[in-house]
């Protein structure tokens, strides 16, 4: 059974007021996954007398090559809605795992793996960087083929100023937090045959938006026919769904964007299987709109604050996660394509997001 690490009672306090997450994501992980999951402390990031734990936790089959679908929040620090998401379909699979056969099958054959609190230090003190004022999403080396805009794309000026980068030129000397993802990505979907992973965001449009890559280039990545045909699939199988599904740079380029990094690290270098990393941007323009009183607090600007709306964002995303998985499951209408169909998928997906180019 997981024990967290006992804290001073000081510590905890201050846990319990400016990190509920961390502490409901402590104590969902006592009795986790029903004797399926292993859970890791990824690192410790250190702050001001605090030691914060990076958990990740892997659901399921021990056989790596196995499907593997991932799903991660709290790379920013201000958007707490993406690890509140993450969380609550871990509470959901951790009930239904004690009555329902059919996915304890389906976990015999595949795993799912979460980080939910990517940036503790960020969360705790209520800011989108980490406690180095980096921006983690503009961490790795990547650097974008497009100018993205200033500022916004990322920044090596000073963390005083948002969208930092920090040190980008090696691998080596990204963050803790970027790197403890980037492992767990190598680690836990790199040796699968077919993986995916959706990273949950906030504070972008007024609409559900499902990004593939690139953040750095407008230009088509190398799965847009598998792309293409995982949307087909699911517009068909969920023709009322929420989801505006488009490549990342269709709104914005940046540099740096971890996804990106390691999408063509798997591409290029480790060879064999599939992977393809998702962001789930929320539309939270929309909260805003409805509730325009958010504005004056820190996080309005990112997470639902009233409590009928939160409630249904826990709950509508756990849909398009099901799919996800079991799409893994499934991939033949996906992945084994006719050539005639490769092509016209193909023609498909340029016509719908890059027309002109």
């Amino acid at each position: 059974m997981f024990s967290p690490k006992l804290r001073e009672p000081h510590q905890q306090k201050r846990i319990d007021r400016k990190l509920p997450e961390l502490v409901t994501l402590e104590k969902l992980l006592r009795n986790f996954g029903h004797g399926l999951a292993r859970i890791h402390v990824e690192a410790t990031v250190e702050d001001r007398g605090n030691e914060f734990p990076i958990y990740s936790i892997v659901l399921g089959t021990e056989d790596k090559t196995a499907p593997c679908l991932g799903i991660f929040g709290g790379v920013h620090g201000l958007e707490r809605i993406g690890s509140e998401v993450t969380i609550a379909w871990m509470q959901t699979l951790n009930e239904v795992l004690s009555w329902d056969d059919s996915l304890r099958e389906r976990l015999g054959k595949s795993r799912i793996v979460f980080m939910p609190i990517i940036n503790p230090v960020g969360m705790f003190h209520m800011r989108r960087a980490n406690g180095n004022g980096v921006d983690l999403m503009r961490n790795s080396p990547v650097v974008a083929e497009e100018p993205p805009a200033f500022l916004l794309g990322g920044q090596t000026y000073s963390n005083i100023l948002p969208w930092y980068r920090g040190q980008t030129a090696r691998a080596e000397t990204m963050e803790v937090e970027s790197k403890a993802l980037c492992r767990v990505v190598e680690r836990e979907m790199f040796p699968s045959k077919l993986s995916m992973s959706v990273d949950v965001h906030s504070g972008f449009g007024a609409v559900d938006r499902f990004w593939f890559p690139y953040a750095k280039t407008k230009r088509p990545p190398p799965h847009l026919v598998e792309i293409v045909a995982l949307k087909r699939l699911f517009d068909r199988s969920y023709p009322n769904h929420i989801y505006r599904i488009e490549p990342q740079a269709a709104q914005y380029t940046t540099h740096g964007d971890l996804w990106d990094w390691l999408y063509d690290r798997k591409f290029e270098e480790a060879g064999g299987g599939l992977y393809l990393p998702w962001t789930l941007e929320l539309g939270s323009w929309l909260w805003l709109k409805k509730n325009p009183r958010q504005l004056f607090s820190s996080l309005g600007a990112f997470n639902p604050l009233q409590p009928h709306r939160l409630r249904r964002i826990l709950r509508r995303h756990i849909t398009l996660f099901d799919f996800l998985h079991r799409a893994l499951l499934s991939p033949q209408p996906w992945t084994q394509l006719a050539a005639n169909d490769r092509v016209a998928l193909e023609n498909r997906a340029k016509e719908l997001w890059y027309a002109g180019k």
